[in-house]
């Protein structure tokens, strides 16, 4: 399991992220747990736990000390998100989102707004999210930037629209790349409240519709220069991958947790039919562990600019995925038909899996980055 490596820890002084992951223990008790049926079914969100994890500290964790090229460590903020999704992935993505603009805003060079936005995101006053779908992509190329700015006086006109972007209401902010006339690209800070920007529902989805996700529509939105993250974004974009990426593993982590927990639960009263199923909780059980110390290993290093690094970075994001899909798939054939019943665990796992192999960047994704390094 990811263990606590904080330099302030000893034999009777609680680390920095032990009381970190104590307190949100307990804010996830009182705020999560008794909502996880409504937000999965209902597609509530939860403000309320995502606000009490912020004053925990779970969105500051991981943030560079001293500056943006300060040294940084994921492993708090990785571990926070995993204790959630123990609970409910929706709630741990919204984290994921929130801990991503955090780490945005961090390792931007823009001093103002790191010293004024960026402790209002830290601490969870204000939410939001990133629109880092889009340009992973499109460095890829399988999409090109889908907002167009034009250079004004004092910054940009921005049009165009980012169709999905997660952890978003009308007091929310995002991070948003968009493209300029000469063909580069910036990267800014944008509020939801702003002229010109709108939020639209993308329509339901199989699961997660309790993270405010949304279609973010971009009509001549003015975007001032004191708000940009980075422009041009190529050596902050690969300055900031690794650690987008590595934050998106606490979430499977958490529910490969989950999993396991639900296999074991049924382990003695169906023993007789599960013993004969090809995986049984060992296997995922370790392949946790060895995901666990992978991540521990890669998160305390964000900023390595080694290729190998970024390789196993991906690498660690897809046994991510493909670990959500197998124990989620292997939970439900433990429960048998009471895990496909509605309302139960197993099947909500299931579809959360799904998500998690869907998210940016997806399966098929991180599968052709892999095929490209090795060219």
């Amino acid at each position: 399991m990811l263990r606590v490596t904080t330099m302030q820890a000893g034999p009777d002084r609680p680390s920095a992220t032990e009381t970190l992951l104590a307190d949100l223990r307990l804010a996830a008790e009182r705020d999560l747990v008794p909502l996880v049926r409504r937000i999965d079914e209902e597609g509530l969100y939860p403000e309320a736990a995502l606000r009490a994890f912020g004053a925990a500290g779970a969105y500051a964790a991981h943030l560079p000390a001293g500056g943006p090229h300060g040294a940084a460590d994921l492993r708090g903020a990785i571990q926070a998100a995993a204790e959630a999704a123990e609970h409910c992935v929706s709630a741990a993505f919204c984290m994921t989102c929130q801990a991503t603009l955090a780490w945005m805003v961090a390792c931007s060079d823009n001093a103002p707004l790191r010293a004024g936005l960026g402790p209002q995101i830290a601490s969870g006053t204000i939410l939001g999210g990133a629109g880092f779908a889009n340009p992973m992509k499109t460095y890829m190329g399988l999409e090109r930037i889908r907002l167009d700015g034009l250079r004004v006086v004092g910054g940009y006109r921005v049009d165009g629209t980012l169709p999905w972007v997660s952890n978003l209401g009308p007091d929310s902010v995002l991070a948003a790349v968009f493209g300029r006339p000469e063909g580069r690209y910036a990267m800014a800070v944008v509020r939801c409240g702003a002229e010109g920007v709108r939020l639209n529902e993308p329509g339901r989805l199989l699961a997660l519709n309790g993270t405010h996700t949304r279609a973010v529509e971009f009509r001549d939105v003015f975007i001032p220069d004191e708000d940009l993250l980075a422009d041009p974004i190529e050596g902050y974009f690969k300055r900031v991958r690794a650690g987008v990426v590595l934050l998106q593993t606490g979430m499977a982590i958490g529910h490969g947790r989950a999993c396991l927990r639900l296999m074991h639960d049924v382990a003695r009263p169906l023993a007789a039919a599960n013993r004969s199923l090809d995986v049984q909780p060992r296997e995922i059980s370790d392949r946790l562990d060895a995901l666990e110390e992978e991540v521990e290993r890669l998160g305390g290093t964000p900023f390595e600019a080694e290729p190998a690094y970024w390789r196993c970075v991906l690498e660690a994001r897809l046994a991510a995925s493909d670990l959500a899909l197998c124990a989620a798939q292997n939970a439900l054939l433990h429960c048998g038909g009471q895990g496909f019943l509605a309302g139960a665990e197993a099947q909500r796992r299931l579809r959360e899996a799904a998500f998690i192999a869907l998210v940016t960047p997806a399966i098929k994704h991180l599968k052709r980055m892999l095929a490209e390094l090795q060219h």
